[in-house]
């Protein structure tokens, strides 16, 4: 009986492996132009346009410290942002102010924006109370 000597497998084949990194870096690069960003475009007026802007049809949603929402001096609940901003921007078409507090959360700002963007406002402008 012969024994048969085998080679021992030593080396691996990278080349499938980088056929498909290259084939998925083509996809990315052709997709990735065709991706619309949707953002927000947020106008950060100084103290001075806030005083100003109070003769426009605004929507003003304060947001304190702790993380409340009030609207004409009423505190609105998380929940209830989106239908209060719906409902005022019916009569207030110019668009909403955010007036956040120093140490608002940025959570607590995002939520009011959300809510703004769900309820179709165009226009959301962001000042320090």
């Amino acid at each position: 009986m012969a024994l048969r000597h085998r080679d021992t497998f030593n080396e691996i084949n990278i080349t499938p492996l980088t056929d498909i990194f290259l084939v998925l870096l083509i996809i990315m690069m052709v997709i990735a132009p065709m991706l619309d960003q949707q953002g927000l475009s947020l106008m950060v007026p100084s103290n001075q346009e806030v005083k100003n802007m109070k003769d426009t049809k605004l929507i003003t949603i304060n947001v304190s410290d702790d993380g409340k929402y009030t609207y004409d001096n009423k505190e609105i609940s998380a929940e209830n942002l989106f239908f209060t901003i719906k409902d005022a921007y019916k009569a207030k078409k110019d668009g909403l102010l955010i007036q956040a507090s120093p140490n608002a959360t940025h959570g607590a700002v995002v939520k009011v924006m959300d809510a703004a963007r769900n309820a179709g406002v165009a226009s959301i402008s962001l000042a320090e109370n």
